[in-house]
């Protein structure tokens, strides 16, 4: 049986989302290295307590029209700040690529973890790092 390992965290987290946002915003969505094939998108909430505009790199998958992400936090014992801001505030921006758009989010709902777990490849180690139910969050594109 292998031992579950935490994943490699960048000592600097906010120094390294913050170059990959650069990177992405400079080169119309695409990352170089070993971070060109992930699949992830940037992910912009209001702060809950500051009211600013936050933006960080999430992970996500595609399902039917709609985008799922895991408030993984990479096993920590707190969901990370992107989730609190989208509990405060559903309304968030999304670039894929070179689209934006604005999203609305919600956390599934405990009948729907079956399925919308299977969509995030890595979900079940993540969950595996924390005694906490991950939150899984579905992104709906709205329409305009």
């Amino acid at each position: 049986m292998s031992e579950q390992r935490k994943p490699v965290i960048p000592p600097d987290m906010t120094a390294f989302n913050r170059a990959l946002i650069e990177e992405w915003r400079a080169n119309g969505g695409r990352l170089s290295g070993r971070m060109a094939q992930s699949r992830l998108i940037l992910l912009t909430t209001i702060g809950a307590r500051s009211g600013l505009p936050r933006t960080v790199v999430v992970g996500y998958g595609p399902h039917r029209d709609e985008l799922v992400a895991i408030a993984s936090n990479n096993g920590a014992p707190d969901d990370p700040a992107w989730y609190r801001n989208l509990l405060a505030n559903p309304n968030a921006t999304v670039e894929l690529g070179p689209d934006k758009f604005e999203v609305l989010a919600r956390t599934v709902k405990p009948e729907e973890r079956a399925e919308y777990g299977k969509v995030i490849p890595y979900f079940e180690g993540q969950q595996k790092l924390t005694e906490r139910e991950i939150p899984i969050v579905i992104l709906d594109r709205i329409q305009s």
